[in-house]
């Protein structure tokens, strides 16, 4: 039997097949039989009922591993958080097993894939699978079984679980072997160095896999927080928010809005990355001479009037002071330890960043923002940014001035958008930072 892979994420939103089981019955209270094979028809049911699939899958890659039940009652009883062992209610793991093949026999998938999307990674050999599944239980194994033994299960049960999920993993079904891993060190509160954590989303993406069924749970052991880093995979800060506030489709609430902003931290990244630098950007005009009429124009020029505050009754330094009141209780919520910093100035970029502002103002200042509807001149939002560059940080600077490029759809040539890549790389930006909000605009010289 072999598995036909799928892009799972296309069918689930988190944990499927026998580890989601797994994960039911160990968030359960003394489970019984009938509440067991209630958890599996749930289970079964899933993208209508489609989540039987990889269900009967599961169950008859194990039944067919010729694995000694011993092995398997190890893994499923370290699963299941030791919440429903077959064993109390008469029969063995194979007896289980059976009884759920019974219900759930494998059969091949009824609901279609999305055709738009692509199947999973076809260079990701069944071999190459298995070295990588077994490579991170091994790598988890020392702390694994330290919790084990510190939570009085290592005692208890029946063979040692890290050699059960390698087996499983080797000789049952990759994949399987892969789930019930993540569901194990999820139901124990295995710690994963972040470095583990990146691996496994990467299995997560070849794979197809919905995201959170990597991470949702797994006590992953964060790097600090540390706003001075400007290398993650795209836009950061009041840049990032002003684009969110001029592409939402329905209008929220401005507290609403910078909430929601506050909380878009990648899956890889440490929870309080995107609140941390958008205090910290908050923090710099704040604390800088610029006047609230000036931050007023600012903040309506790059967000394309996607938030009126002005018409809201808002000045522009109240509306800081608010976007940095939600980071901060955004912090306390998810980073309690940690205490915002504001890192020192870029000045050393300040010349080259106005040096990019002045090349642009011929093109800026011949246009408006919000042109249909109390239009923002070019020159007005060009001083706002300049004096953000001179007075506060070149570099917050610089990323407004990529964003009203966008705004204002100033076109590039490719010599010139070039130069601002270049300039984004001596700011040390990630790689998609720059292309991600101009890159559109440029055309051959």
């Amino acid at each position: 039997m072999t598995r036909q892979r799928e892009r799972y994420g296309q069918f689930y939103e988190d944990d499927f097949g026998l580890s989601a089981l797994a994960g039911k019955l160990a968030s359960a209270t003394a489970p019984d039989v009938a509440q067991a094979l209630g958890s599996a028809a749930e289970v079964a049911a899933d993208c209508e009922g489609e989540g039987a699939v990889e269900l009967g899958a599961d169950i008859r890659y194990l039944l067919d591993s010729g694995l000694p039940d011993e092995t398997l009652r190890a893994a499923w009883l370290a699963a299941t958080h030791e919440r429903f062992d077959p064993a109390d209610f008469g029969t063995d793991l194979h007896g289980w097993l059976n009884r759920l093949a019974d219900l759930y026999p494998a059969r091949p998938r009824k609901k279609p894939q999305v055709s738009w999307l692509s199947p999973p990674d076809p260079e990701f050999a069944e071999e190459d699978l298995r070295k990588a599944v077994v490579a991170e239980v091994r790598a988890a194994a020392p702390e694994l079984r330290r919790t084990l033994a510190n939570s009085g299960a290592g005692g208890t049960l029946p063979a040692t679980v890290p050699e059960a999920l390698e087996a499983i993993a080797g000789q049952a079904d990759r994949e399987t072997g892969l789930r019930l891993f993540l569901r194990i060190l999820k139901a124990w509160a295995v710690p994963v160095g972040k470095q583990q954590y990146d691996r496994l989303m990467e299995l997560d993406t070849k794979l197809g896999y919905p995201g959170p069924l990597v991470y949702d749970g797994l006590d992953i052991q964060w790097l600090p927080l540390d706003p001075t880093r400007r290398d993650r995979s795209g836009d950061f800060g009041i840049s990032v928010l002003s684009a969110r506030f001029a592409t939402y489709w329905e209008e929220p609430t401005a507290r609403e809005g910078v909430a929601l902003a506050a909380t878009f931290d990648d899956s890889a990244e440490t929870p309080g990355t995107a609140a941390a630098p958008l205090f910290e950007d908050a923090f710099r005009l704040l604390n800088s001479p610029l006047s609230a009429d000036t931050l007023t124009t600012l903040w309506l020029a790059v967000s394309d009037r996607g938030l009126d505050i002005d018409q809201l009754g808002i000045d522009g330094r109240n509306w800081l002071r608010l976007i940095a009141d939600v980071c901060e209780e955004r912090l306390r919520d998810v980073a309690p330890s940690y205490t915002p910093v504001v890192g020192p100035v870029r000045t050393a970029l300040t010349q080259p960043v106005l040096e990019a502002i002045d090349a642009a103002t011929p093109d800026l200042a011949t246009r408006t923002v919000s042109a249909h509807r109390l239009g923002i001149p070019g020159t007005a939002a060009i001083d706002a940014v300049t004096e953000v560059v001179t007075h506060a940080d070149p570099d917050l600077g610089y990323r407004l001035f990529l964003r009203l490029l966008n705004v204002l759809s100033v076109p590039l040539t490719t010599n010139r958008y070039a130069g601002y890549r270049a300039l984004g790389e001596r700011f040390g930006y990630g790689a998609s930072l720059v292309p991600d909000v101009i890159e559109h605009l440029t055309f051959e010289n």
